[in-house]
């Protein structure tokens, strides 16, 4: 019953504090927006579009058809001498420029070229260019039905136009579906499904590691050297402590999750293995905060050295950016800190669609790093409490 009090105590003091709340929550939500719009466009490519003077229907559906393209993030222009500007600042990769009189010539039956623009050491620009050119051959492919249409069985070409994409809108006979055979992603998914869970196993670690600088200042008055004359064991102040750490990390995963979920529309995966996963990283940032608590000297010390550290250890364990990429040997070291094992085991759920038994192992790697900061803070936490000093 005494380790509840101290648990509901602390619980206490943590929500009436305005900057933890704010580290908790509004900080972490803030860093998942601008991390997941930041990453989410990596796997489009960026193209301008120059609009003819007094263009026609046709090049206006063209542009369209390149404005709705899942595989380009396109921006209109208003000359092309600002896109060719904006091409050479690398703000982009392609540049279309519609040609003029595309619909008159269309509809006198002569052949139109779409000029794209690349810059001659743009990689990227070159890919782009095969996403263009198969938006304009299905803009070109009705094109030649309605023209075709008209030879043969005669009407307008604006008529037989539109029956063409009336019959392209009701059904599309061959469908092409993209499948990996053997292939095992080792990337969590790009924008806010990259950015939350990252940021997840990023906060809960080092709010945590800040919120020992509360065990510290607890110390340093003396209320748990009034508290133990009451009298009230040791084990008693350390089990409440650490319950206490332990909710207020499920709280802010919760939120974490909550919001992903319902404002970025994050899939988490199988439930019970997202649940457990949580949990046991719940575990691992208890211990890493309560020892803290238990071997800085000053909450000075905490504030300074604790986030620091956090985010060194997440950096280092890939919360920054994919383990995949880094030579082979910081990968290896990264996975000395359990950051990496927690991101592994995210990707497994995220991208790969994995179950419980698929992370088992990164969940006991993990336990194993929570048993030990678990012990470690009990016991130096206990020594704290019962030597005569107060730092």
């Amino acid at each position: 019953m005494t380790a509840l009090a101290v648990a509901r105590a602390t619980v206490l003091r943590a929500l009436r504090d305005r900057t933890a709340l704010f580290f908790m929550v509004l900080l972490p939500v803030a860093i998942i927006v601008v991390i997941g719009i930041t990453v989410s466009g990596f796997d489009r490519f960026r193209v301008g579009v120059v609009p003819a003077p007094r263009q026609g229907p046709v090049a206006r559906e063209l542009v369209a058809d390149l404005r709705s393209d899942t595989g380009l993030r396109t921006r209109v222009f208003g000359s092309a001498g600002d896109a060719r500007n904006a091409l050479r600042r690398a703000e982009l990769d392609a540049v279309v420029v519609m040609p003029a009189g595309l619909d008159e010539d269309v509809r006198s039956g002569r052949s139109v070229a779409v000029p794209v623009l690349v810059e001659p050491s743009g990689n990227a620009g070159h890919s782009a260019v095969s996403t263009v050119s198969a938006v304009v051959a299905g803009h070109a492919a009705k094109l030649q039905a309605a023209r075709f249409a008209a030879q043969e069985a005669g009407g307008t070409f604006e008529t037989n136009l539109d029956r063409a994409r009336g019959v392209e809108r009701a059904a599309s006979p061959i469908a092409v579906r993209a499948e990996t055979v053997d292939g095992v992603s080792e990337f969590l998914p790009l924008g806010y499904s990259y950015s939350t869970p990252t940021m997840l196993v990023l906060f809960v670690f080092v709010n945590a590691l800040a919120g020992g600088a509360a065990i510290v200042q607890t110390r340093r008055t003396g209320v748990y050297t009034r508290v133990l004359a009451a009298p009230v064991p040791s084990r008693a102040l350390v089990l409440g402590e650490t319950a206490a750490y332990l909710l207020l990390a499920l709280v802010q995963s919760v939120l974490i999750v909550g919001i992903g979920a319902l404002a970025f529309g994050v899939s988490w995966g199988d439930p019970l293995a997202a649940a457990a996963l949580v949990g046991v990283w719940a575990l691992v940032g208890t211990g890493a905060g309560v020892l803290a608590g238990a071997l800085f000297r000053t909450p000075e010390q905490v504030h300074a050295l604790g986030p620091s550290l956090g985010i060194t250890l997440g950096m280092l364990g890939g919360c920054m950016w994919p383990l995949a990429l880094v030579p082979g040997w910081l990968r290896t070291v990264g996975h000395a800190v359990p950051h990496a094992w927690a991101v592994d085991a995210w990707t497994e759920l995220l991208s790969r669609g994995g179950d419980l038994g698929a992370i088992l192992t990164d969940l006991l790697v993990l336990l194993g790093f929570a048993v030990v900061l678990l012990t470690l803070a009990s016991l130096a936490l206990r020594h704290r409490l019962t030597t005569s000093d107060r730092t």
